[in-house]
């Protein structure tokens, strides 16, 4: 036991990226651990898009304008297909539910590789959305800018409520 937990550990939010090209095959990694992630009545409800051309690339930084953005070698778009996802009887839609696991993967399998990324989710939707030439039906959830994590940067202390605070033993 313990490998999870190491993990969770050392994992944080990258927001400074060496100017080396991420491996096509840790790419591949990382999306295939998002599609092993477990899914509401597995309906696997989520598309990810991987912008790697100048131009995409261009199009993802007007949808979240920020300097350190900028500096990532590509980007993984997390979205959901709301035609796809399950419904609950009372009607929520777990779609986001589900996409936000995938992405958790994408965050811990990131780290695995000696890569960095945030999750973001502070973008323009509408701007993403045209840029990428979504369909309706198909949202952006999250968007991780992916990367070498720059030499020089201060990782600061995680701060965590305590067990006590949000566990409740019944």
């Amino acid at each position: 036991m313990g490998n999870l937990k190491s993990l969770l550990e050392k994992r944080f939010s990258v927001r400074s990226y060496q100017a080396k090209k991420v491996e096509r095959e840790k790419i591949e990694y990382i999306l295939e651990c998002a599609r092993l992630s477990p899914s509401a009545v597995n309906y696997q409800p989520w598309v990810f898009i991987i912008a790697q051309s100048d131009e995409v690339k261009t199009k993802m930084q007007e949808s979240y304008n920020r300097e350190w953005f900028a500096g990532a070698d590509c980007y993984i778009v997390a979205c959901g297909n709301h035609d796809e996802g399950w419904k609950r009887s009372d009607g929520k839609d777990f779609t986001d539910i589900d996409v936000s696991i995938a992405c958790t993967s994408i965050c811990l399998a990131a780290e695995e590789t000696g890569l960095g990324t945030c999750w973001v989710g502070n973008f323009d939707k509408t701007v993403l959305r045209r840029n990428l030439e979504l369909p309706e039906y198909i949202e952006p959830i999250a968007v991780f800018p992916l990367g070498y994590p720059a030499g020089d940067l201060k990782i600061a202390e995680k701060k965590r409520k305590t067990p006590d605070n949000i566990v409740k033993w019944k």
